[in-house]
């Protein structure tokens, strides 16, 4: 499909089928995208960082614009900044997203995180703001995060607490990690969808970084996860039918087609407008008779952007977004997509990772999904833990990226990114473990003495 058609209207579902398709490519063009969100705090008082002001959100993407980023814009507001493929945007309370450009290498993509977080640094230190990574906001109550101003984020707003009750809590206080990656075909799209679903609670288990609400420890060790399985039925979670013979691209579609929409953006409206069609169906409008648009069809930017409101576990577009990790600092930023380029970018890997997974039960997706955000490595399954699982799922990884034989300057090759994760799986113990330790050791013995702030010490970037 000609991508400079994005406005004109949709005639068949075909040419939605057309478009996730088209997104297929040989792998020779296969690229990695990095993207993750981190937490802006108020140095002085560990509280987030408004929209407005001398010290805000919109006070750093404008000390930004003088290092070469273009505005994003939203009638008269900045609500992102652009440059070289990459993008700078804002998660509705706040947080901080870069989406990297489309890379080749680890090496190069991870280059592109840590020249971001350093210049976010730079320009955020002279405004007293930090940047914390981790899964879930620590100190913050909900009514007390600000709400950034983009008019999607007041539709979602409204319309989140209709279908679950964390809803909110997902929008404004989780901060997460994602890579997004290409498929050679829908044969490989759909086993890189199987293999990805089946292991996201694994990898949910490795980068569980949220233990705690409101400065106390929630119960959970990847809090940020828990709170997707209460947030829209519709819209999350593990997507049985894609286990199913007949998953494909039109299986997708008939899937994304029959979640609700949120809302209808039309930029040629003075400033933008974004019209409110919460709760109903992308069907009706590709017949024209969307209640709240009466009488239009929609573009493919319209389908763009409705994808863009599904939030599985893995989510499909002209490339495989797999999400289920929680914020973190740099090193396990550039381990997510290491964990995932392994596996997804070596035959022989991906193979294996699918005979681990491919006798794997709904019952056991979803005894992984319910059981993981509380337990993480030490999760009992089959005849085993979930740690033992992630020891070889990084075999696999490691072993995939080896094949890559992609080397940096010094000679090493993209198995150094991995690093973290081992370490973690060798010591059995989580990140959110770590922080729980730390947060009951006395301050006399290096601990944190049952205080939150010192979270912001000791995690932030």
């Amino acid at each position: 499909m000609p991508q400079n058609n994005k406005n004109q209207p949709i005639e068949s579902k075909q040419q939605l089928i057309e478009y996730i398709a088209s997104g297929s490519k040989p792998k020779t063009e296969w690229s990695i995208g990095t993207e993750h969100e981190k937490f802006g705090f108020c140095v002085d008082t560990l509280r987030p960082v408004p929209y407005t002001g001398k010290r805000s959100i919109s006070a750093i993407l404008a000390a930004m614009q003088a290092f070469g980023w273009d505005p994003m814009m939203e009638g008269e507001t900045v609500i992102g900044l652009t440059r070289d493929g990459q993008s700078v945007t804002l998660e509705p309370g706040g947080q901080l997203e870069l989406s990297g450009a489309m890379c080749r290498t680890l090496h190069q993509t991870c280059g592109e995180v840590a020249s971001h977080l350093k210049l976010a640094k730079a320009v955020s230190e002279k405004l007293g703001i930090g940047f914390l990574g981790i899964g879930f906001n620590p100190n913050t109550a909900r009514a007390d995060v600000p709400v950034m101003p983009k008019g999607r984020y007041r539709i979602m707003l409204n319309y989140m607490p209709k279908k679950g009750n964390l809803g909110l809590d997902m929008m404004l206080r989780t901060s997460t990690i994602q890579v997004n990656l290409d498929y050679a075909s829908e044969a490989d799209m759909v086993k890189k969808f199987r293999v990805s679903l089946a292991l996201q609670p694994i990898a949910t288990a490795l980068f569980a970084a949220s233990p705690f609400t409101e400065g106390k420890p929630n119960g959970y060790l990847s809090y940020r996860s828990h709170i997707w399985t209460d947030t829209d039925p519709d819209r999350c979670g593990i997507l049985p039918f894609v286990f199913d013979d007949s998953m494909g691209f039109e299986a997708y579609v008939d899937h994304v087609l029959d979640v609700p929409m949120y809302f209808v953006y039309r930029p040629e409206h003075s400033g933008g407008r974004y019209i409110d069609v919460a709760g109903q169906s992308f069907r009706d409008f590709l017949r024209g008779e969307l209640p709240g648009y009466p009488g239009h069809k929609p573009t493919i930017q319209d389908w763009e952007d409705h994808m863009s409101t599904l939030f599985p576990e893995v989510r499909l577009k002209k490339f495989l977004e797999v999400r289920g990790a929680d914020g973190g600092t740099w090193n396990r930023i550039c381990a997510l997509p290491a964990l995932w380029t392994g596996l997804f970018y070596d035959q022989t890997s991906l193979d294996a990772a699918w005979d681990m997974v491919r006798d794997w039960t709904a019952e056991d997706h979803q005894f992984l999904r319910a059981n993981v955000p509380v337990t993480a490595l030490s999760t009992a399954f089959r005849n085993g833990t979930v740690r033992d699982i992630a020891g070889d799922m990084l075999a696999l990884s490691a072993q995939g990226l080896k094949h890559r034989a992609r080397l940096n300057a010094t000679g090493e090759d993209e198995r150094i990114f991995l690093n973290p994760l081992k370490n973690i799986v060798a010591k059995g113990q989580t990140v959110a473990e770590d922080m729980l330790e730390k947060y009951h050791r006395p301050v006399d013995q290096g601990g944190w003495g049952q205080n939150i702030d010192f979270i912001f010490r000791d995690y932030a970037f």
